[in-house]
């Protein structure tokens, strides 16, 4: 229980700090306010790390900016992240790497079209590529396509195994989003086996779509698709603990369409992917890609 002083010992206590007794309770009833502004955003932070445990501070400012207007709440990116350190809520981002894809194959392999390309709207320029999911025992695999304007993932599938059917199963779900041929369209993947075996390779010329693949192993060949990547596991799956198979496919349908429907993006000026795909809104390009980085480098 806190002491209370009487007010002739509160009086000499102000006296000795040249403080006047009001300016104390003043300054005692902001202190009490600020107190209070930061359990609610630090209330509101442990209800969004539910859905999105590891969503970045950045982020997660501009998610919950609406919520701290509606409370009256006025907090800066600095001060904010100052709040999680204090609170020990900012997170850290593991980094491992398996590899997915076999490319010392004889099946064809296509010559990379997105050199110096920019989508200037969606469905111009798909991305794939295939991670993997590590549980305590056992490794599953999940095939990605993402519209590399939007960062939307139109086309998902997870599997237990890397055989060219399931990465085909992906492609399909994101063909229900197009209607007829679109030769302006181009698929960009690493050169797997998974993506030049005959019978993904058909169902993209069915489409009359253009296949492009990266040349030189380099995963900045195919950025976009790196980064979703990295985004769905530092920011949901690392750390997760899931079980059966039946709770890993709901887990990863659950994050997907949190990162598609909800999830602020830096690349894409901090607008949601389906938003953006839906509507064609423009946006500003906030990175560079590996050529110009290859240009300034070399």
């Amino acid at each position: 229980m806190r002491q209370e002083y009487p007010s002739y010992k509160m009086d000499a206590l102000c006296r000795l700090f040249g403080k006047s007794r009001q300016a104390y309770y003043e300054r005692s009833r902001y202190i009490a306010a600020i107190r209070v502004e930061e359990d609610a955003i630090l209330s509101l932070v442990r209800e969004v790390r539910v859905d999105f445990p590891c969503m970045g501070s950045r982020k997660l400012l501009i998610y919950l900016n609406p919520k701290f207007k509606a409370l009256g709440i006025h907090i800066g990116r600095d001060a904010f992240i100052e709040l999680l350190y204090r609170n020990f809520m900012l997170v850290r981002k593991a980094r491992n790497k398996r590899k997915t894809t076999f490319s010392n194959h004889w099946m064809h392999k296509y010559p990379n079209l997105t050199d110096d390309y920019t989508p200037q709207s969606p469905n111009k320029l798909w991305v794939s590529d295939i991670t993997y999911i590590e549980l305590a025992d056992d490794v599953f695999y999940l095939s990605l396509i993402t519209d590399a304007y939007s960062h939307k993932i139109v086309g998902w599938n997870l599997a237990r195994t890397l055989r060219s059917s399931e990465t085909l199963i992906a492609l399909k779900m994101a063909f229900r989003g197009l209607n007829g041929k679109h030769p302006e369209l181009i698929h960009h993947s690493d050169r797997g086996s998974q993506y030049c075996c005959r019978s993904y390779v058909n169902m993209l010329n069915r489409k009359s779509i253009q296949i492009s693949m990266t040349e030189n192993g380099d995963p900045r060949e195919n950025a976009v698709a790196e980064r979703v990547n990295g985004i769905l596991k530092t920011e949901w799956i690392y750390g997760s603990t899931l079980g059966s198979w039946r709770e890993t496919v709901s887990f990863i349908s659950k994050i997907i369409d949190l990162y598609n429907n909800q999830r602020p993006h830096q690349s894409i000026g901090y607008m949601v992917p389906t938003l953006v795909h839906q509507t064609g809104l423009k946006t500003k390009k906030m990175w560079k890609n590996y050529y110009q980085v290859k240009e300034l480098s070399g």
